[in-house]
């Protein structure tokens, strides 16, 4: 068999797909393995996309001076199983290289400007959960 964990890909999730959260189950229904918690160097603004259910961020790369380090895990899939739940990302996200503060550089959502429509800048929260928690005490 090939595609196996020897020859793993990397992802890195800042929103639903964090672990516990609503859309994780993409991950681990594709063989997804959680390696760690990290987060971002501090070159991103983030934002509450408009839509949903489920409420889904967006991750834009800035300036390092116009930024923020934002809270993420790395996932490590199989070849096959990265394929698949790539494939399956809607637009206005997409995938890119992103900049971790560990200084490794794995593959992981970003969002195209055109998806900020509407959208709510959360970069001060310093991750998905930290927002999530803000709502809900409100």
């Amino acid at each position: 068999m090939t595609g196996g964990m020897d020859e793993a890909i990397e992802i890195a999730v800042v929103g639903a797909h964090l672990s516990g959260l609503a859309l994780n189950h993409e991950l681990t229904g594709r063989g997804g393995v959680l390696r760690r918690a990290v987060a971002t160097q501090p070159c991103y603004r983030f934002f509450a996309l408009a839509g949903g259910p489920p409420r889904r961020p967006g991750l834009l790369r800035v300036a390092p001076s116009a930024g923020h380090a934002i809270a993420a895990e790395v996932w490590a899939l199989p070849p096959d199983g990265f394929g698949r739940f790539v494939a399956g990302i809607p637009a206005p996200l997409c995938i890119g290289t992103l900049l971790l503060a560990d200084g490794s550089t794995p593959k992981g959502f970003l969002v195209e400007p055109e998806g900020l429509a509407g959208a709510e800048e959360i970069s001060r929260f310093g991750g998905w959960r930290a927002f999530l928690d803000s709502r809900a005490g409100a």
